[in-house]
């Protein structure tokens, strides 16, 4: 069964930095794309970046600049790193995978961001 695993999030001051992962477990593909999702209270979820198998990258323009995407194909692993955080980007991050053998994108559970004073 696959299943995806976010970790890294947290309360982070203005101007601070966090790293999140997402570990896919179950699937003996690689993923397609992966990407990284977010949704803050009373909105809709929203694309953050997103990244394809050979690396290419695809980032919201209201992160760009800020935001890293990254991913380890030997441990089906993606990757985030935010810096220079600010209120807005406070959410629920999502990870995301496509793994086309199974006809299918999957989802993790979500890991909290908040920026805050």
């Amino acid at each position: 069964q696959v299943q995806l695993v976010e970790s890294g999030g947290g309360l982070v001051q203005p101007g601070g930095s966090l790293k999140l992962s997402c570990v896919v477990s179950g699937s003996i593909f690689s993923p397609k794309d992966m990407g990284w999702y977010r949704q803050a209270p009373g909105k809709q979820r929203e694309l953050v970046a997103t990244i394809t198998s050979v690396g290419r990258t695809y980032y919201a323009d209201s992160v760009k600049g800020r935001f890293t995407i990254s991913r380890d194909n030997a441990e089906n692993t993606v990757f985030l790193q935010m810096n220079s955080l600010n209120p807005e980007d406070t959410a629920v991050y999502y990870c995301n995978a496509d793994l086309p053998y199974l006809g299918r994108n999957f989802w993790g559970q979500g890991t909290q961001v908040t920026v805050s004073s």
